[in-house]
């Protein structure tokens, strides 16, 4: 039987766009830095608001990556 570790990592993303935008934009970073990157949880989601209207997306990921044999 095969097994397989792996790491969690938290980070922080945001977009100005959208919160699918941001989630995205933090795979996309977590990616170009972490190998082996197989999933994400939407830990938290947050707006930024300017004068009534919604400014700003921002979302913490919990980055799941396969540590390397």
């Amino acid at each position: 039987m095969t097994a397989s570790v792996g790491r969690i990592t938290t980070i922080s993303a945001r977009s100005d766009v959208s919160f699918d935008d941001a989630v995205e934009a933090g795979i996309a970073r977590a990616s170009a830095t972490l190998r082996n990157v197989s999933g994400a949880w939407i830990k938290e989601q947050k707006v930024e608001v300017t004068d009534g209207a919604v400014t700003a997306y921002q979302v913490v990921l919990e980055v799941t990556f396969v540590l390397d044999d």
